[in-house]
């Protein structure tokens, strides 16, 4: 009699008295061909041994399920969790639907097939009492993707040790109050310096944050009605009104000959001060170090208070992250050649980083700001200071959205400010792409590079050009438009591009009306989430040679620019990334907040098994995967995701009302 496989998962998180209770409630169920599965069998959790079963949806193909006499290369037999309902359709903010109740899936053997039967409630008692178990048959994907993500950082996963293992894996995803946050200490703008620094000796900090001349005199009448010294409003501080002086300010003002004992803090300080919020993530805090090379980000609470400072050593110490050094690596390159080793730490730091169950969106945000910080010092070893504050480079595509981990091609574009000329300028794009095609960015095959004059022009032409995207209908100008919705600053003068942004803004308000719902039409463009998995249906007498799946057209873009095309509609035209795209449609109401929290789960996990590929294969574009390779559990969330995929794209037809198949 075949019994259930403790090696593979769900199973094999499983005690020896969970196994032993599992056993007990498992039995074998046959299916003639063509025989479905009846109603009141769908409270079961079934393996294939087997043969075949399709799963529908009102008569509509959904996945398929396996055994192992299928396909030789399949890790292990598929299962399937018939309880499971399917996702309800979001309802659009501007299209009314009639309230229905969610229908059951449908699962018929397409041969004759045999199963083992697993009862729904020895699976629900043991998912009470067992977290892994319950997390990996959970009906939210984020709690299966995050069941992947934690197995994949060591495969044979001990239940005893999860725990540290998990531990280390979320670290990043952590809040920044879980680190040690060093104390709040206020002088007033008007203190002198001498003042500041008796105060940073006498706490042992390198800093103090300054309250401003405007806000004291506010203050202090808060105080008066209070009977409170303003010394001791630190707690009640707002973060947005702060600056900072280090030692390293009053340093340069003893070199600029200034008296500590009356130079006042208020000419010495920084209120150009980022903060951070009590609630964001770790990862955050490490990305906008990285990103603005600083050392101290204030953490402000709900309230708007200053609850603590987080300093970089602090966080480092806390993460044991080495991306920082890669940073220093790429400030102190001097050449192409030391640029290029610390390209390749990049490369390392990925893999690492992958290895270690980091979530993929982690990973690529770190990699665009280190990568950021490659062109950047690139483009300053090429052109002069005068180039540098006269243009904006700008990256598009994926590495503008921050979602670009391999190295697959250059996106990128110079915007020069109107009135300024440099002969050298063409041979400094030249440079700087060939350049960038010798460390290991490949050259962009639609030429959407500076190297293109297209994307090289001053500010006016280059509003103009974006002018006519908006009134043509060519296909191509479809593809520019939404390239340049993508791009993200990397060095110069930043207005520039801000400029462009606001242009965006007034085109698409003076855009012919039904622009959007022929914008919208390319995410429909490629196969539907039936087509796929049909494909992937082995055939009799061996695996077909087109399985593969291509993850890009099949799961990412459709994702990317559906979503690229919900905040075009609703004006998010500010932000590049499709994660900070999201969350701008939740603050508008456009989607809600669960909605978006899957569709980037989705996404992210499409990037993850890209990024697999490329690691373990010579496949560095890293858009097929054959669904063979991949475990049950794998193979599941690729289908579920791909169902998410199915879903979006059935929300965007009937919101734009597309016909597209």
């Amino acid at each position: 009699m075949p019994h259930l496989d403790f090696s593979q998962p769900p199973f094999d998180v499983l005690s020896l008295a969970e196994r032993q209770s599992i056993r007990k409630n498992t039995q074998i169920r046959y299916l003639a061909k063509n025989e479905s599965l009846p109603a009141e069998e769908l409270q079961c959790l079934y393996v294939v041994i087997k043969g075949q079963i399709e799963q529908s949806l009102d008569g509509d193909f959904v996945a398929s399920y396996v055994g192992s006499n299928h396909a030789d290369g399949l890790n292990n037999n598929d299962w399937f969790d018939s309880r499971r309902l399917p996702e309800s359709l979001p309802k659009d903010n501007q299209l009314e639907h009639e309230s229905t109740s969610i229908q059951p899936y449908q699962f018929r053997a397409s041969e004759e097939t045999l199963l083992l039967q697993v009862a729904g409630d020895a699976i629900d008692k043991i998912s009470a009492q067992n977290h892994l178990v319950r997390q990996m048959l959970s009906d939210k994907l984020p709690e299966r993707l995050k069941a992947l993500r934690q197995r994949r950082h060591n495969k044979t996963l001990d239940p005893a040790s999860y725990t540290n293992q998990q531990e280390v894996q979320q670290i990043m995803l952590q809040p920044v109050i879980d680190v040690h946050l060093l104390p709040v200490h206020i002088v007033d703008a008007d203190d002198s310096l001498y003042e500041a620094a008796r105060i940073m000796t006498k706490a042992g900090l390198k800093h103090v944050l300054v309250r401003p001349l405007h806000s004291l005199e506010g203050l202090n009448e808060v105080n008066s009605l209070n009977g409170s010294d303003s010394s001791q409003t630190a707690q009640y501080e707002t973060g947005l009104l702060l600056g900072i002086l280090t030692d390293t300010d009053i340093c340069r003002a003893v070199s600029d000959k200034q008296d500590p004992a009356t130079t006042l803090c208020q000419r010495y300080a920084n209120f150009n001060l980022r903060t951070i919020k009590a609630s964001d993530e770790i990862g955050d805090a490490l990305l906008t170090m990285t990103r603005y090379r600083i050392h101290r980000l204030p953490v402000i609470d709900k309230s708007g208070d200053v609850v603590g400072v987080l300093g970089q050593s602090d966080m480092l110490a806390h993460i044991g992250n080495h991306s920082q050094l890669i940073s220093i690596q790429i400030e102190q390159a001097q050449d192409l050649s030391s640029l290029d080793t610390a390209v390749e730490l990049i490369g390392r730091y990925i893999r690492a980083q992958h290895h270690n169950g980091v979530k993929i969106g982690n990973i690529s945000r770190m990699v665009q700001t280190l990568n950021a910080q490659v062109f950047t010092k690139l483009w300053q070893l090429i052109v002069p200071d005068e180039v540098m504050a006269n243009t904006c480079l700008i990256v598009m595509g994926s590495e503008g959205r921050g979602e670009q981990i391999m190295r697959t091609d250059q996106d990128n574009a110079l915007i020069i400010r109107d009135g300024y000329t440099h002969p050298d300028l063409a041979q400094f794009a030249d440079t700087f792409n060939s350049h960038l095609a010798t460390l290991g960015y490949p050259l962009c095959d639609g030429n959407i590079m500076m190297t293109n004059p297209m994307w090289r022009q001053p500010l006016e032409q280059f509003t103009a050009q974006i002018g006519l995207w908006f009134r043509n209908s060519d296909p191509m100008h479809g593809i520019y438009l939404s390239a340049i919705l993508d791009a993200e600053y990397v060095c110069g003068d930043e207005s520039l591009l801000t400029q462009v942004r606001q242009y965006l803004k007034l085109a698409h308000q003076q855009a012919d009306p039904m622009f959007v719902r022929q914008f919208a039409r390319a995410a429909l463009q490629f196969g539907d989430v039936n087509q796929w998995w049909q494909k992937f249906v082995p055939l009799l007498g061996g695996k077909s040679a087109s399985s593969d799946i291509d993850l890009k057209k099949a799961g990412i873009f459709p994702l990317v620019h559906g979503i690229r095309t919900l905040a075009l509609e609703n004006n998010v035209l500010d932000v590049p990334s499709t994660k900070a795209r999201l969350k701008s449609l939740v603050q508008v109401d456009a989607m809600t907040q669960e909605r978006a929290d899957t569709l980037l789960e989705a996404l992210e996990f499409f990037m993850a098994q890209r990024l697999s590929v490329a690691l373990s294969t010579d496949d560095k574009h890293a858009r097929q995967v054959d669904p063979t390779t991949l475990t049950a559990l794998e193979r599941d969330l690729l289908k579920e995701c791909l169902a998410v995929v199915k879903s979006f794209k059935n929300q965007l037809r009937q919101h734009y009302q597309l016909e597209i198949a």
